[in-house]
């Protein structure tokens, strides 16, 4: 119950400062008050995942798709503290490997995707940083299709947005 309760609050104020109109517009939120001393909870999962990516670089450039199975690996922290919140996540592949349905390569998906997000219950303040790492990695040279992305946003206490980054890039290896 506990879980349910920490999970819903953040849902609630990551709902509401997601839903404002207009970039300068300020954010209002209902106070929420919670005890005295920080609420926390941790879930360690794993979790047996299949896809299908496709790899632009695999069979000598022209590519092909390539199926995937293994265990991800995935830690939710979440951090609630009076009137303000706090969420971790990391995802982590482990063991995860596949076939390219055209050559018949074998392939390791491997990286790591971490992401914070943060706020107030009270006011418009809120943050979110995403950095993905996603490496699809192939026998021999050339073939390995490497993923990266860096995101994050800001918004101040007037719900307003201060910062605002968004890299991704792609590559063949």
């Amino acid at each position: 119950m506990r879980r349910l309760a920490l999970y819903a609050l953040a849902g609630i104020a990551l709902a509401t400062v997601s839903c404002s109109e207009g970039p300068a517009q300020a954010l209002t939120a209902p106070v929420i008050l919670t005890p005295a001393g920080a609420e926390t909870e941790t879930i360690n999962e794993r979790f047996l995942i299949a896809l299908t990516v496709f790899v632009p670089c695999a069979d000598g450039g022209a590519g092909e798709l390539v199926q995937l199975e293994g265990t991800l690996h995935s830690l939710f922290h979440v951090t609630i503290n009076g009137n303000s919140f706090k969420m971790k996540i990391h995802n982590q592949p482990q063991g995860i490997r596949g076939t390219g349905l055209t050559t018949g390569d074998k392939y390791q998906a491997t990286g790591v995707t971490q992401e914070t997000i943060g706020g107030s219950f009270v006011n418009g303040r809120f943050s979110d940083t995403f950095v993905n790492n996603f490496r699809i990695v192939g026998q021999g040279p050339g073939n390995n299709w490497l993923v990266h992305e860096t995101f994050h946003v800001t918004l101040n206490a007037n719900g307003e947005l201060t910062a605002f980054v968004d890299h991704f890039s792609v590559e063949c290896k």
